[in-house]
């Protein structure tokens, strides 16, 4: 079998990586994987920017909608379903284009984590419940006590990995951080993938942004988290934990007026942005190209496989 390259087309929300993926695929003949880590599941649409049929322009894309959104799926969980779905599509001979914006997805696909304990959700709805009603941050000086090498290695408002750190520690009694060096080898294909992040200019990122949340709600994010509530679905969940519907659920638990959860939504696209180009430009084989929309020499930046 031939072994195709790899591209992984990455960077912050808005700055234009589906158009970029779908031209890469087109001109290899491959097919697209997502990495996002919202856009897996079913139900949740309007905040997602899945692509739409047009957007995809006939090119086959996989580990979308995918996941019922009442499961609180993990980063090692897209990592084995990734690692099965580029198997199968390059048993038919057709290239790879990853694209995604879950730099955590990324890299636990390409470096893989340890064998983890199986959650314990009661300890996570506990671990969950602080977060709501103290917010984040004490989660992650509760990490700072208990494991300070992992949490210095997140971000303090990135509460999923420091829940999972913090189960990690009180399941097994094991730092996370002790137990790095029990990660699994990389697959085979980690070798032959090439990382490309659009890196836009941050003012314009912010402008589209905004633009984008305040077509979210003008579309029916509200209505859309009210169905899904209704549903069954918890707020707890990493679905409606996600940025978009977050500041919506507030709102209708009475914590926050719409116009606060519009803009409160606003500001957190924009940090998780700025959390996004930081994490990609401290990749050692990332490499930085322009984002907004195709550009000719963007596609050929990529096929080239340089910056």
């Amino acid at each position: 079998m031939v072994q195709n390259t790899i591209y992984a087309i990455a960077g912050p929300t808005a700055s234009g990586k589906t158009a970029l993926a779908v031209e890469v695929a087109k001109a290899v003949g491959g097919e697209v994987v997502n990495f996002d880590s919202v856009q897996i599941y079913r139900e949740i649409e309007i905040a997602t920017a899945k692509p739409t049929e047009a957007e995809k322009q006939g090119i086959p894309h996989h580990l979308i909608d995918y996941v019922d959104p009442r499961v609180n799926y993990t980063a090692a969980d897209w990592a084995r379903d990734a690692e099965q779905k580029i198997a199968e599509i390059e048993s038919r001979g057709k290239p790879v284009v990853l694209v995604g914006g879950t730099g955590f997805y990324l890299r636990t696909l390409l470096n893989p984590l340890f064998e983890s304990p199986k959650t314990d959700e009661d300890l996570r709805r506990r671990l969950q419940g602080l977060k709501e009603n103290k917010g984040p941050e004490h989660l992650h000086r509760m990490l700072t006590r208990v494991d300070p090498d992992s949490a210095g290695s997140l971000f303090p408002r990135d509460y999923v990995r420091v829940i999972r750190a913090l189960e990690v520690y009180f399941q097994t009694g094991e730092k996370l951080s002790d137990r790095r060096s029990d990660r699994m080898p990389p697959p085979e294909f980690a070798s032959r993938t090439q990382i490309f992040f659009l890196e836009p200019p941050r003012d314009e990122l912010y402008r589209r942004i905004d633009a984008r949340t305040e077509n979210h709600f003008a579309a029916g994010l509200v209505e859309e988290v009210i169905a899904l509530r209704t549903a069954g679905i918890d707020d707890r969940t990493n679905a409606l934990g996600s940025h978009g519907y977050r500041r919506v659920c507030e709102y209708l638990r009475g914590e926050r007026t719409l116009a606060s959860a519009l803009e409160r939504t606003k500001q957190d696209v924009r940090n998780y942005a700025k959390r996004q180009l930081t994490w990609f430009r401290a990749e050692p084989k990332a490499r930085p190209i322009a984002g907004f929309g195709f550009e000719e020499k963007a596609l050929r930046d990529v096929l080239a496989g340089r910056a």
